[in-house]
């Protein structure tokens, strides 16, 4: 157990019912082993020192979507997705001392809002993991004794540049002198801020436990030179090997207790509390099971992740640090990191002092979660650079899915397009023909190949390509009904049959691969098609006219 001041023991947290997500169950002596490692994502663990943001939705739709295309791929394989709080650290416990609170009863205040968000976004998490869990908190010990025991840590004298808000010592390289907009040197004395995230650093000598992170240097550049598609996408690649082009100093991985109380003590020294990214890092390991029995490497608990979901700010945690201690504990390494850019504001950085932070709840609110989730994958889903936030392009985005998808399908289910439809059925059951003309030769072939394009985009981490594929379909069949016209009574009823035959296929299609995407309006479509549950994964989504049974569809449902 253990021990530390009453009022700071991190402890199991009891979450409210409604936000109580599945808890890791180690598989029973008697049952034989996983053949198939299940399927893992995590995000950022996210640090509640205020309320969340869009970057913050962001990261969950986008870890998600991968998920939920998973299990579409793949429904045989359980999965497991983890989000959750990092609770400990100094700007926490500043925050906490600002509002006159005890740092506990602070983040049980903001994780609450967190929590809220996962559900408000429909998203899939298996597990979600406080740092303050006393379960974590055994991890950590435990991955501390284990990384002591080779030998890897030391104590010594650290003397640096410290960033309160990043919990991060910087290098002299890594930070500059903070300057006026006019371009003048301001003149407080050791004014200055890190230059990967404008977070303004202090100088720091105290004595420190430190993890022999140089020693790991060369082994990092040969893995991810062997590797160059572990890290997407290729900019983030080549900023680690940058990061590696460079001797690697050792890294500070504790704070005295005087100076920080909040957070996990070092198990052989209470003096001193854990560094809070050690903390947070660990969380992807505790959250399947960790420590593991000796000789598991965690397959069938899940481990290593599939795919690990970060902002480009903590790209180096993710990718130099942690791989590292996995190194050293002859851990597996996580199969992908896709780190992606951050949203901002006529892209400015959001900031509380610009008023621009967009609140997620909000937007959710206004445009439904299923608009919103679109939009973050239509125009953030090819991670290269930062995108800003518009509020008329997410109007424009709405009204486009709104168009295509919710109104197409209105359109092909009128009542009186049905009832010429079934008409043209009967005309055309003795000539064994489908009505459908040349007109629709193109839709079906984009048909044909949509499946494929699609689950091509989205093993090469790219959503928003996938999507634009699926929009690129809906556009042309709507361009199809418009151009047969099957409300007009000139239209012959044959090729009023065959488009509105054609028409559900493609939604029946277009519905299937939209569900990681758009999940509540995706099963809402499929279910007025009359499509069995059973029928809805990604070996479904082929062209294939016989699926839709025209007496099975329920026409008049309102999608946006």
């Amino acid at each position: 157990m253990l021990s530390v001041p009453r009022g700071l023991t991190p402890r199991a947290v009891k979450l409210p019912t409604a936000f109580t997500y599945a808890r890791w169950r180690r598989p029973s002596s008697n049952v034989a082993p996983n053949t198939s490692k299940p399927f893992y994502v995590t995000t950022p663990i996210f640090y509640p020192n205020s309320v969340p943001h869009i970057g913050h939705l962001y990261s969950l739709v986008v870890a998600d979507i991968f998920s939920r295309y998973n299990k579409l791929c793949h429904p045989e394989l359980p999965a497991h997705f983890i989000t959750g709080t990092d609770e400990h650290g100094w700007k926490i416990q500043r925050s906490a001392e600002q509002k006159g609170m005890e740092p506990l009863a602070f983040c049980d205040q903001l994780s609450v809002h967190f929590r809220e968000l996962v559900k408000k976004a429909n998203v899939n998490v298996t597990r979600f993991t406080r740092t303050s869990e006393e379960e974590h908190c055994n991890a950590v010990h435990h991955l501390w004794r284990q990384l002591e025991a080779k030998n890897l840590i030391y104590k010594g004298q650290h003397d640096g540049w410290y960033s309160i808000s990043d919990e991060c010592f910087y290098t002299e390289s890594q930070i500059t002198k903070i300057t006026s907009p006019s371009g003048a040197e301001t003149v407080q004395k050791d004014d200055y801020m890190a230059i990967e995230t404008s977070s303004r650093v202090e100088r720091l000598t105290e004595e420190n436990y430190k993890f022999r992170l140089s020693e790991f240097r060369d082994q990092l550049l040969s893995y991810y030179k062997q590797n160059p598609d572990v890290i997407y996408p290729p900019q983030q690649y080549e900023d680690v090997l940058q990061m590696l082009s460079e001797p690697l100093n050792d890294l500070s991985i504790s704070r005295p207790r005087e100076r920080l109380h909040w957070g996990i003590p070092v198990p052989s020294d209470p003096g001193h509390t854990i560094y809070v990214w050690i903390d947070a890092l660990t969380t992807y390991l505790s959250s399947v099971g960790y420590p593991w029995p000796s000789g598991d490497t965690g397959f069938s608990y899940g481990w290593p992740p599939n795919l690990q979901v970060i902002g480009k700010d903590i790209l180096r945690f993710h990718a130099i640090y942690l791989p590292a201690i996995l190194m050293a504990l002859d851990i597996p390494q996580a199969q992908r990191i896709l780190s992606h850019a951050h949203w901002t504001v006529e892209y400015r950085k959001m900031s509380k002092s610009l008023g621009n932070v967009v609140d997620p709840v909000k937007a959710i609110d206004q445009y439904g979660i299923d608009v919103v989730r679109y939009y973050l994958a239509r125009v953030g889903g090819r991670f290269k650079g930062d995108i800003s936030w518009d509020s008329e392009q997410l109007e424009k985005v709405s009204k486009e899915i709104s168009s295509l998808l919710g109104n197409l399908f209105l359109r092909i289910t009128s009542k009186s397009i049905q009832i010429r439809a079934l008409k043209g059925e009967k005309l055309l059951s003795s000539t064994k023909e489908n009505g459908i003309g040349e007109e629709s030769a193109k839709l079906i072939g984009k048909l044909q190949n949509l499946r494929d394009v699609v689950q091509q985009n989205m093993n090469a981490l790219v959503p928003a390509e996938a999507l634009e594929e699926i929009t690129l379909v809906l556009r042309e069949a709507n361009a199809v009904v418009t151009f047969v016209a099957p409300w007009s009574k000139t239209t012959p009823l044959e090729a009023v049959h065959g488009v509105h035959v054609l028409t559900l296929e493609c939604l029946r299609v277009c519905g299937t691969l939209l569900q990681p995407f758009m999940p509540a309006k995706s099963t809402q479509l499929l279910d007025a098609l009359g499509i069995p549950e059973k029928n809805r994964f990604m070996e479904d989504a082929v062209y294939d006219l016989g699926r839709v049974q025209l007496e099975r569809v329920t026409p008049g449902i309102k999608l946006f």
